[in-house]
């Protein structure tokens, strides 16, 4: 299901920028999953980050979409929708999708077809934002939104007599901050539906930021926006290349230091010694 969402995604993106009648061009994106909503509960959707713009279909241009405009949402909203039953249904068909538990009666094909006519009279919503303020903020999202766990360790609250307290925020109340008490038991189940299959790459990328031609879409495209070369404006002009310390590089993507010590949050921490390991000589006996 995880990978007929990707799938559908990706499609949608790709075919309505592509049509001459909105962009008309191949855009640049990665996407990112996310299973969880406040409560814990079930909700896969992806985060999607998309260049604003993209190459023309000869490769000559930049096209660039209009100020506050991508693509129209409701078109996508309808695509995606007849992308992804198109997908559901031919993995039924290919008989690869599991119907556990209280699903079972959908694996009969009769109510199969009439669960998926019902959702093709339902309206689907594409969410649309304003873009970020700037490169800065898309690595501030890729170092920390795009790596957090379904529950971060300051929401928890406490866990006394098998129940456990955690703070979440209703997006629809006046008071957004509330807490909710879980039996251990029911806590544990809601965090296990967001531990993803083994080997699920939850981060894809797509068009010009496929792995596959990545590095000559983005020289072509920093060519054809009057951008100088990406080793070039690496380094300032009179001075030398130099490594960052993974120490500054982790700070800066997510705001955590490996110098302030964990315990106290106030001392630095300091290299005073390296120890190596030596090996171990094994003891010559002497039997002359």
């Amino acid at each position: 299901m995880y990978g007929i969402l990707f799938r559908a995604v990706a499609e949608t993106l790709r075919t309505i920028a592509a049509d001459p009648q909105h962009l008309g061009a191949e855009i640049g994106f990665f996407a990112v999953l996310h299973t969880w909503g406040q409560q814990l509960l079930h909700h896969p959707h992806l985060h999607c980050v998309i260049a604003g713009g993209g190459l023309s279909p000869d490769g000559t241009r930049w096209v660039a979409c209009r100020p506050g405009f991508f693509l129209p949402v409701r078109v996508l909203s309808r695509l995606f929708r007849r992308l992804f039953l198109q997908h559901l249904q031919d993995a039924f068909d290919a008989d690869t999708l599991q119907f556990p538990g209280g699903l079972d009666a959908l694996s009969d094909r009769r109510t199969f077809a009439q669960h998926l006519a019902l959702l093709r009279t339902t309206e689907w919503v594409v969410y649309a934002k304003r873009p970020f303020a700037g490169p800065r903020q898309v690595l501030d999202y890729v170092g920390r939104y795009t790596h957090r766990v379904a529950l971060s360790n300051n929401r928890l609250v406490d866990m006394t007599e098998g129940q456990i307290r955690f703070r979440w925020k209703d997006y629809r109340a006046d008071q957004p901050q509330k807490t909710m008490t879980l039996a251990a038991t029911e806590f544990i189940r809601r965090f296990l539906l967001h531990v993803l299959p083994a080997g699920l790459q939850r981060i894809r990328y797509y068009g010009l930021l496929g792995n596959r031609r990545r590095t000559q879409h983005l020289a072509r495209c920093r060519q054809l926006l009057g951008m100088a070369p990406r080793d070039a404006s690496a380094v300032p002009a009179g001075t030398t290349p130099t490594t960052p310390d993974y120490r500054d590089r982790l700070e800066a993507l997510t705001g955590r230091s490996l110098r302030i010590c964990p315990i106290c949050r106030e001392g630095h921490m300091t290299a005073r010694e390296v120890v190596v390991q030596g090996r171990v000589s094994l003891a010559v006996i002497d039997t002359s």
